[in-house]
């Protein structure tokens, strides 16, 4: 039996006909936990309120489709991969660096992504598990993107806090700066590097005489 058929096999032994019915409503209803927890990393920097999870996701799936065209691959399929790659702090939220000295995250996420999984129709759920093995493994040059994408949102973000005054929030965009892959990715670094996080409105107000 080839690798590809025993895979498909254990999807299905999973998700038999033992199971009431597809709960697909809570499996969305859970995502909604994302826009309630917070990234815990930039609060040891002293950020007091710091952006969700779902915040992040958003907007790395749309620095990663700007970079999937940059980089000829495609940008849908990177899209999707950011949107789903953080789904399973759900269930083990999120993890600064400094607990994840004493705490091995990559096991448990995978478990718990696995887990989570189930509440979708098997032929979804093999397709979620495996867009997420290949965001981890970097198997693709959309897998390599999306993480590349997903370092450059949190580099936006402390940017933004260092902006505010938070200095200690340099130190995400310098590590950022040391993994980042693709040309692309380095290059609208630099650019957000030269730039503040407020230059995108103050051309655009309109001041009217009184």
């Amino acid at each position: 039996m080839s690798h590809q058929r025993l895979h498909k096999n254990i999807w299905q032994l999973c998700y038999n006909g033992t199971m009431k019915k597809h709960r697909t409503s809570n499996y969305i209803f859970e995502l909604g936990t994302l826009k309630k927890f917070k990234h815990s990393g930039t609060i040891l920097a002293g950020v007091r309120e710091p952006d969700s999870i779902a915040e992040h996701v958003q907007r790395s799936a749309i620095i990663g489709y700007i970079l999937a065209k940059a980089e000829k691959a495609d940008a849908e399929k990177t899209a999707f991969l950011c949107l789903i790659h953080d789904n399973a702090e759900t269930r083990i939220t999120d993890l600064h660096k400094v607990a994840k000295r004493y705490i091995q995250t990559p096991g448990a996420e995978k478990k718990a992504y696995r887990d989570q999984v189930k509440n979708l129709p098997a032929s979804l759920a093999e397709i979620f598990y495996d867009s997420f093995m290949e965001y981890e493994n970097k198997t693709s040059k959309e897998g390599l993107i999306a993480r590349d994408a997903d370092m450059l949102e949190t580099a936006f973000q402390a940017k933004e806090y260092l902006d505010l005054g938070y200095t200690a929030c340099q130190d995400w965009i310098s590590n950022v700066k040391k993994c980042l892959k693709t040309k692309s990715a380095r290059k609208l670094l630099k650019e957000m590097e030269k730039t503040t996080f407020t230059d995108w409105w103050r051309d655009l107000k309109k001041i009217e005489g009184y």
